[in-house]
């Protein structure tokens, strides 16, 4: 018995000095040519690698650095850097016949750049496609058959990446992915596999996908089809360069849902719910959040999205988006409509800061219903926004129109009310970046009687309306200036005498065409 343990002894010292002396008799360096060439057969990019170490213990090469070239259409500079590569390696082949099969790749802490043409195309799409000739194969490489591209490889990791995402031509801030952590089982280019990717945006926002893809279509990747479910939380639009913050249009947002894509268009599904909504320039976050059920098709090629559906609640409240949006250019556009009946007047109040909306200072809406049918076009610097806007049975609570316009002489008898009731309101408006305009407003307050005019809100809630009442058998007008939040009203005067010619004129008829004398 101490014969054969003796003898295990020694065999397992044996393969331990075997196993240490085995790094230094072969020269891991040997390989990195047929390396370098398998994965540049692969990807369809001349992949460089540094010093390379052999690991008996983990089964593994290591390459102290690796660079995988661009699309020289796009950049001279390496797609992408890496501070390491691991390949796992199969040892009895390698030890044996010193033949090199890789079971499993981990690229450490890459930078990746990606970019797009204004016409929509990206310099990864080659990626999978036919390789580049090098720019100085080594002899030793060139005596190689070419390795078939199709290379399978268990396990794919990409570990604490760095992922900038651009646009030729384009001045804005680049979109930056920071912790990009990517893995791929299973891969062959020829078939399905899964995968599985996480990222953090600036702001503290994060990604996640995870699904399957494939098979690769070579020499276009964006047109590689996939399916998974899609995760995004804490992404604020602005900070991530999502949008540019000078446009005013902004929001902290959250999705779960999925994506998937047939190789020629995604379409996503999902809730959406944002936060600190800001619409138009000068507006303040929304106190509540917005959510959205949200149906989307995106064309690939053309870089034009179709929105299905897209069911906004604010609150208990519930308006419909539909329309496209276009990301070709430096900014996206968008041809959206927006409408819904019946809406709580009160649920829609808590989202008027986010349109730079404001009600007279202490004022609250307390009932009433909206219908709204708006039209949204143009850059997302640059929206404008036109449509129709109605209120029924509204009542301003805290505010008492009645007694603003007492100044003027022919009102001087309207009862006094702590609130206003509304019966009935109408416009038709336009909002852009110089403010907003309302036109053919027609107004019904019992209290007082019938309003009708017109008028704009600057940017700064600066009021300039030019209005009409009529009020026991006369026609009233007078101007409303000051802000939203502090109104003022005031009498027209040349406009009072106009209206009374009017009526002197009117009378003067009446006699000399058979009225009452």
């Amino acid at each position: 018995m101490k014969r054969i343990l003796k003898i295990a002894a020694i065999v397992v010292a044996l393969l331990l000095v075997v196993a240490l002396a085995l790094p230094f008799l072969v020269d891991a360096n040997q390989f990195r040519p047929l390396l370098e060439t398998k994965l540049s057969a692969a990807l369809g990019r001349q992949v460089r690698l540094g010093n390379l170490q052999l690991s008996i213990f983990s089964g593994s090469v290591t390459a102290s650095d690796l660079s995988i070239s661009d699309d020289s259409a796009f950049s001279q500079t390496p797609f992408l850097r890496a501070k390491s590569l691991q390949a796992g390696v199969e040892l009895i082949p390698l030890i044996t016949s010193r033949k090199l099969n890789v079971t499993g790749v981990t690229i450490d802490q890459p930078d990746i750049d990606l970019i797009q043409t204004p016409a929509g195309v990206w310099n990864f799409s080659s990626l999978g496609g036919k390789p580049e000739a090098p720019a100085a194969a080594s002899p030793a490489a060139a005596a190689r058959p070419a390795s078939s591209p199709d290379l399978t490889v268990s396990l794919v990791k990409i570990s604490n990446g760095r992922l900038t995402v651009a646009k030729q031509g384009v001045k804005s801030k680049p979109l930056v992915l920071e912790k990009v952590n990517i893995e791929v089982k299973d891969f062959s280019a020829s078939s399905s596999f899964p995968f599985s990717l996480s990222a953090a945006m600036a702001g503290d926002g994060e990604i996640k996908l995870d699904g399957k893809a494939g098979p690769i279509n070579a020499g276009n990747a964006i047109a590689t089809p996939f399916e998974g479910n899609l995760h995004v939380s804490h992404v604020d639009l602005a900070v991530a360069g999502l949008v540019d913050a000078a446009a005013g249009v902004n929001a902290l947002v959250a999705i779960d849902g999925s994506a998937s894509s047939n190789g020629a268009s995604v379409t996503v599904n999902g809730k959406v719910k944002a936060e600190q909504l800001k619409v138009v320039k000068g507006g303040s976050a929304a106190k509540p959040a917005a959510e959205i059920d949200l149906t989307l098709t995106h064309d690939l090629k053309k870089q034009f999205g179709a929105v299905n559906r897209a069911d906004i609640h604010l609150g208990k409240a519930v308006a419909t988006l539909t329309g496209a949006y276009q990301l070709a250019g430096e900014t996206p556009t968008v041809n959206l409509k927006l409408s819904g009946d019946k809406i709580a007047v009160t649920e829609l109040v808590a989202f008027l800061p986010a349109l730079n909306i404001a009600l007279p200072a202490g004022a609250t809406v307390d009932q009433g219903t909206a219908a709204m049918n708006i039209a949204v076009e143009g850059p997302l610097d640059k929206l404008v926004s036109t449509g129709t806007l109605a209120l029924e049975n509204a009542r301003l609570s805290n505010y008492d129109l009645a007694s603003k316009l007492k100044v003027l002489e022919a009102l001087g008898g309207v009862k006094a009310e702590p609130r206003t009731s509304i019966q009935t309101l109408s416009a038709n408006l336009k909002n852009s970046a110089d403010g907003t305009s309302l036109q053919d407003i027609k107004l019904i307050v019992p209290s007082i009687g019938d309003i009708t005019g017109a008028g704009s809100i600057s940017p700064s809630q600066a009021l300039d309306f030019k209005m009409k009442v009529a009020v026991r058998g006369l026609t009233v007008p007078f101007s409303v200036q000051g802000t939203s939040q502090d109104p003022t009203f005031r009498p027209d005067v040349k406009g009072l005498a106009t209206e009374q010619l009017k009526g002197t004129a009117s009378g003067l008829l009446n006699n000399l065409f058979g009225g009452k004398k």
